[in-house]
């Protein structure tokens, strides 16, 4: 059976990290993903953060698999030629340059347009049209901008990024839905497209919530679920809440055996309404099952902080994963704060194909994050990222272009 982007075929102009999650995920359903690089340097991050001299690095490899590189001199008038036969041939353009840089490099909406126009041209930006949008962003820029990191953190600290990178990954799937829907809308239209994921639109989307409660905040003043209620005070904008739940269940995360000395021996632990009373059976306190102070929702909120100490006694004589096993029994939500370490090593998520084991020619075998999303008719087969211009004569080959050509392009500097 083939795959479900089978017969779609990328122009991929991006790079470091917003733009190739996005081009990764569509070769993971099979689209014939292109890479275009600069001959003899390619991707930044091919030779960022290094663990191996001379080598791709880790942050390449983890953001480039199941493409075809090329290299390509687009200042070179025989290179813009070779750009110009590819943007004849592909279905889809993406790009995460600078504002501007396509329509310098000589191909503007227009001229793509004339050249194919079946062509959709996707670009992450940093932020959409406004005072910011000439602006360069990267990742904690964007959670900044976004309202994620003011609203990340302790109240009594500063704002805090998130390890997640929601701003380019996060920006990046939102790219890739982009694409795909102008795809279908191009099966019944015949005609392309711009698709534009802006950073700082990518993590509003995800911060969501927090837009949600700041409206509630102007109309009553207070939010009974965040822990500065009920001896604190709220200003004018969503204060930081801490490990709180982002929704109506209030959670914690609480300290469990070995905290002393394991910095991830802990546990989110969620007082959900309705096994309240096993909670409380669980953790030895059946009175409160029954005590007008702590028998409804309403009535727990002002005790929350007494309620989590009372349960983190009770979690504090458990390891992460005793805990988690007595308490799935009962239902009662939760989760173990699980470090990279434990990740990795979980066969769970290997037999799931959510982390992977890969086969590099020149890095040998390193584990990567397989495809997030499984389709039951197009399964994902992780292939190991390309080596800089691996796949420019195949490509030139299939452009029409002869042996004889494709050495004289290559004499030139153009390829």
């Amino acid at each position: 059976m083939g795959k479900a982007l089978d017969g779609v075929r990328i122009l991929d102009f991006t790079h470091v990290q917003s733009g190739p999650t996005c081009t990764q995920l569509l070769a993971w359903f099979g689209a014939d993903v292109i890479k275009v690089e600069r001959a003899g340097a390619g991707d930044i991050t091919r030779e960022q953060l290094r663990d191996i001299p001379d080598v791709d690095s880790l942050y390449f490899t983890m953001l480039n698999h199941n493409k075809r590189s090329v290299t390509i001199d687009t200042k070179n008038p025989e290179g813009k030629l070779v750009l110009e036969a590819l943007i004849q041939k592909c279905d889809v353009l993406v790009e995460n340059f600078a504002p501007g840089a396509l329509d310098r490099m000589g191909f503007t909406w227009e001229r793509i347009q004339e050249l194919n126009p079946r062509m959709i041209v996707a670009s992450v930006k940093g932020f959409g049209p406004g005072p910011y949008e000439d602006c360069k962003v990267y990742e904690n820029v964007a959670q900044c901008a976004g309202g994620a990191a003011s609203t990340t953190g302790f109240d009594d600290g500063p704002p805090v990024v998130s390890g997640a990178q929601i701003g380019d990954s996060g920006t990046g799937l939102h790219l890739a839905l982009g694409i795909v829907t102008a795809l279908y809308q191009r099966t019944m239209t015949g005609r392309g497209q711009r698709v534009l994921a802006a950073m700082q639109d990518g993590v509003l989307n995800l911060c969501r919530v927090k837009l949600r409660d700041q409206q509630r905040l102007e109309r009553t003043g207070t939010m009974k679920e965040y822990p500065q209620y009920p001896n604190g005070t709220f200003g004018e904008a969503v204060p930081r809440a801490g490990n709180a739940s982002g929704g109506g269940q209030p959670g914690w995360i609480l300290k469990c055996k070995g905290w002393e000395t394991d910095p991830n021996a802990y546990i989110y632990f969620i007082t959900q309404a309705p096994v309240w009373t096993k909670i409380c059976n669980v953790i030895g306190k059946e009175e409160w099952a029954t005590d007008p102070d702590y028998a409804t929702p309403a009535a727990r909120l002002p005790h929350l902080k007494d309620i989590f100490a009372e349960i983190e006694r009770w979690t504090m004589t458990k390891t992460k994963f005793e805990a988690m096993e007595i308490l799935n029994k009962y239902d009662i939500p939760c989760g173990p704060i699980l470090s990279m370490k434990e990740i990795a090593e979980e066969p769970s998520l290997r037999k799931t194909g959510t982390i992977v084991e890969v086969d590099h020619p020149t890095r040998g075998k390193y584990l990567t994050v397989g495809n997030p999303i499984k389709l039951s008719d197009s399964p994902t087969e992780v292939t190991r990222s390309p080596l800089l211009g691996e796949h420019t004569d195949e490509v030139m080959a299939e452009l029409g272009y002869s042996v004889e050509q494709i050495s004289a392009l290559r004499m030139a500097g153009a390829i």
